[in-house]
């Protein structure tokens, strides 16, 4: 992990953590009211998606995944923007750090364990440099409750070769007790954001509340990662102008005059039918 002699103390100890347990977090960085309104954003276009082909990708039963527009999520720039954001993405990124997703998940009542998974398979140089190209930056929309199916991690598996995994993304069965030995449950409450790893393994608990716990991802590269090609980010000419220079010079985008619904392209295949601890 790159962390130049410039990134401010005060993100020193999330950089090690990051680099330690492939996560590590923020909390209270937003009011409870931008957390509320990001909530009821995420929820309308959950229902909206839900609704065409494409839309809600399943992530296990009763558990989704849905790409999102940024202007379909009010507090985008808010969240992409934060000093803490900008600070972890550019000391572990680089300068010139790409956002290359945002979207959601949307667990509710009846939702299972997924099984252990990384996002995307680990590249040579996070297995055989120790270098992070890829983060994903977490905000919940509700106060996590242990029956609501909070995130499983299990720390430091950021490093692991994972090559001669299933799509190198998830590991034999016989190491799933290892996993859950050291793994922890997060906690989170609204206005707190984390940041991890794409590739520290993870996987969703089971969901016994009425309540659903819906998150907002955005997904960060390093430059010559690649992830912007699983992704068609596309904002309107307007909301682009909107946006503060120095966050749109880091959007991979395209420009348009109106938008489109998004038929997702990036679907983890050993996710869609998952249901087993």
């Amino acid at each position: 992990m790159t962390v130049a002699l410039s990134d401010p103390p005060a993100v020193q100890g999330h950089l090690d953590a990051l680099h330690v347990d492939g996560i590590t977090a923020c909390q209270g960085a937003f009011s409870r009211e931008l957390i509320e309104q990001m909530r009821e954003d995420m929820m309308c276009a959950f229902w909206e998606a839900l609704q065409r082909p494409g839309g809600a990708v399943g992530r296990g039963p009763r558990r989704w995944y849905v790409e999102a527009h940024p202007e379909q999520i009010g507090a985008f720039a808010d969240i992409a923007g934060h000093p803490w954001v900008r600070a972890m993405a550019q000391a572990v990124l680089g300068p010139a750090y790409e956002i290359v997703e945002v979207g959601f998940d949307v667990p509710v009542q009846g939702a299972q364990f997924q099984p252990w998974h990384r996002d995307f398979p680990s590249p040579p140089e996070s297995y055989r440099d120790r270098r992070i190209t890829s983060l994903a930056f977490n905000v919940t929309g509700v106060d996590v409750t242990p029956d609501m199916g909070p995130l499983e991690v299990a720390p430091g598996t950021q490093w692991d070769d994972g090559r001669a995994w299933k799509h190198e993304m998830f590991p034999p069965e016989p190491l799933w007790p290892g996993y859950a030995q050291r793994a922890q449950r997060k906690y989170p409450r609204a206005g707190d954001i984390s940041c991890r790893s794409a590739l520290t393994l993870h996987r969703g608990t089971e969901h016994l509340s009425p309540i659903a716990r819906p998150v907002l991802v955005l997904g960060f590269d390093a430059p010559g990662a690649g992830h912007a090609a699983l992704h068609d980010m596309t904002v309107t000419r307007h909301y682009y102008e909107q946006l503060p220079a120095d966050l749109r010079e880091h959007l991979v985008c395209r420009v348009v005059d109106r938008l489109e619904p998004i038929v997702q392209k990036h679907q983890i295949e050993g996710l869609m039918m998952a249901g087993q601890r």
